[in-house]
């Protein structure tokens, strides 16, 4: 169950894809030193909670075949393509986990049992299109579609309300818009190292685009391998979409946990690196219901550097009554 640690060369591209190559690109723009390794650390599940004051005492018992413990595989059907869902069903609250950009449901195999056994509550990851198990659409990444996947998949298994949402990196950007859209459906979100509105004016843009170009460039010679067609994707339309993304407002009814890295994805420049931090605090205070956390230590990879620290930011958020 324990996710292999990246290698070097593997972290640049993963925090890269996450920001439109953003670390790979600071990186050699700024000629700083790669990222240390990472390091996944396995925990065995612990005994299921049970408090009756954090679990509805009506929900409905989940059918036997899916508490047997493992996630169980469900195929969603949104707008002409298949998206893959992996539910571990439990009581009547959801914790949805989002991965961040060029990677899959894989990403949080390791904190999947863990909230299972610790919360009760049904878990669920999923693969974007083009990863993991879910089918490839073509064309620029656009964060309409990816909400829309979601809400078709959380709309067909039954997870129409308390809902929390965990977002890792460029899934911040997919859940300040399903937060818009769809504000009674979520009891609260914890956003892990996320990209976030504030950082995103249209000087950084520029900044980003500039430093990722070689990246770009390079993912054009194998545009077929996954993470590369993400890149490519997502670069096609990355400066009016992330305008956009720079306006959008997270809604005052959701509480958000907010978790940034110390060392952000964006170490190699102080600059970038002190404008991230500084856009967690500022989202964090522009609304009602936001906690900012600063992840000691860590590396933009914080739920393997800092996994301890997530669970217990996602079951403080679960445990929250739905407003």
């Amino acid at each position: 169950m324990s996710r292999t640690s990246p290698n070097r060369s593997t972290y640049r591209a993963l925090s890269a894809l996450a920001l439109l190559t953003l670390t790979a690109g600071a990186v050699t723009a700024c000629g700083g030193n790669d990222p240390a390794p990472e390091h996944s650390v396995s925990h065995p599940a612990k005994p299921a909670a049970s408090d009756p004051a954090s679990h509805p005492a009506k929900a409905s018992a989940p059918p036997a075949a899916d508490r047997a413990g493992a996630s169980k595989l469900r195929m969603i059907t949104n707008d002409g393509h298949r998206v893959a869902f992996h539910v571990m069903r439990g009581n009547g609250r959801t914790i949805v986990l989002d991965s961040g950009g060029g990677e899959d449901s894989s990403y949080w195999n390791d904190l999947v049992p863990r909230l299972h056994a610790d919360t009760g509550a049904t878990v669920i990851t999923y693969d974007r299109p083009g990863l993991g198990k879910s089918e490839v659409v073509p064309g620029p990444w656009k964060v309409e579609s990816a909400v829309s996947d979601l809400k078709a998949g959380l709309d067909q298994l039954g997870a129409h309300r308390n809902v929390t949402l965990v977002s890792h990196s460029q899934a911040g950007e997919i859940a300040s818009y399903f937060a818009k859209e769809n504000p009674r459906m979520l009891s609260g979100a914890v956003l892990v190292d996320a990209n976030l509105p504030p950082l995103f004016t249209d000087e950084e843009i520029a900044r980003l685009v500039a430093a990722s170009q070689p990246q770009v460039d390079a993912a054009k010679k194998e545009p077929d391998e996954p993470r590369n067609r993400q890149l490519l994707a997502t670069a096609e339309n990355y400066v009016p979409a992330h305008r956009a993304f720079h306006e959008v407002a997270w809604p005052d009814s959701v509480p958000a946990t907010v978790i940034v890295s110390e060392k952000t994805p964006l170490e190699a420049s102080p600059v970038d690196a002190q404008r991230w931090r500084d856009a967690a605090a500022m989202f964090a205070k522009s609304g009602p219901g936001r906690t900012l956390i600063t992840a000691k230590g860590s590396s933009h990879d914080v739920p393997n550097d800092r996994p301890d620290l997530v669970l217990k930011a996602i079951e403080g958020m679960a445990a929250t009554p739905a407003g």
